[in-house]
């Protein structure tokens, strides 16, 4: 079920909470997927501040100082706050930490504990009856130490209002699923694209799916190679190595929706780029990405855009 349901003006509005010593990696997996999903929509989707508990400086693991935009306590909430202390995260579970997170708790529509975050979270009471994980090396430690969590060694989870990630490269994946729940796969296999170089094959491995599932992984990579003349969803499933009905349930379970319908936001995708490139006409577009009538074409962009294709040129 996705959780990013609370929208002012369409703005997912994200707080991230920074400790000292936090991962440079972990923050940039966090924002930037952020960023260019915003790039990517043509509008701000997302906006972000950075926070740490008395607003003052802190800085990274490598080294580099880093100023907030603001004091945890004087942010008035949110959609999510995500917590990220990375290094020495045991020492900053003090009282003021622990009661300033338990008042954002009232604040935030959901709270995530990035890379150790969980631990603070947990010392908190905040994730009390919920599943959770964070990274491997802490894990046993974790399990032990807070009974009432539920700790699952998986790479990132959603358990209703509350979120973890593991590590720096779960929680680019955590990101990516959290913005496909809202905006479509294509938006996010398209971010997982601009992050990795390489051919379609790993363009499609980078997008987060169920593990070992590389049915999707090829059927993506099909569907791409096929925008102007889109296959048939039994095509895909033969070219993916598996039955249509298989292949339908293995897309519900990765992205909350059809193989169609994937299909089409792909489609959307690249005529999106194509009608923002300035150098094609909207019948030639049209052809590009399956469509040989440009009016069935022009509704189709205008439902999944929101606007018609003029409206979207440079």
């Amino acid at each position: 079920m996705p959780i990013w349901i609370n929208q002012r003006d369409g703005i997912q509005e994200i707080a991230v909470l920074l400790f000292n010593r936090f991962s440079n990696y972990c923050l940039a997996n966090t924002v930037e997927p952020m960023r260019a999903a915003n790039d990517a929509l043509g509008r701000t989707a997302y906006r972000w501040r950075l926070l740490s508990l008395d607003g003052g400086p802190v800085t990274s693991s490598s080294g580099m100082q880093l100023m907030p935009d603001g004091k945890l306590s004087d942010m008035p909430g949110g959609d999510a706050l995500f917590i990220l202390p990375s290094y020495a995260y045991r020492t900053y579970g003090t009282p003021t930490c622990l009661d300033a997170l338990r008042a954002a708790a009232r604040r935030f529509e959901t709270l995530a504990g990035l890379d150790a975050g969980s631990w603070l979270l947990a010392e908190a009471g905040l994730l009390i009856g919920y599943s959770a994980t964070i990274h491997f090396d802490e894990f046993e430690r974790f399990s032990e130490r807070f009974p009432d969590v539920t700790a699952v060694r998986e790479r990132w989870i959603v358990d209703r209002d509350r979120m973890s990630a593991g590590g720096a490269t779960t929680a680019f994946e955590l990101m990516q699923h959290l913005i496909a729940s809202t905006h479509g796969a294509a938006i996010s296999i398209e971010i997982a694209g601009l992050f990795m170089q390489g051919d379609d094959s790993e363009r499609a491995n980078a997008m987060q799916t169920p593990p070992g599932d590389r049915r999707v992984q090829r059927a993506l990579t099909v569907m791409r190679r096929h925008l102007e003349t889109p296959l048939t969803v039994a095509a895909l499933a033969r070219a993916a190595g598996c039955r249509q009905r298989d292949l339908e349930v293995r897309f519900r379970r990765a992205f909350g929706a059809t193989p169609r319908t994937v299909y089409k936001q792909l489609r959307m995708a690249e005529a999106l780029r194509l009608v923002r490139d300035g150098e094609l006409s909207v019948s030639e577009i049209a052809l590009r990405c399956g469509y040989a009538d440009p009016s069935a074409f022009t509704r189709a962009f205008r439902v999944t855009h929101g606007a018609p294709p003029r409206d979207h040129r440079p």
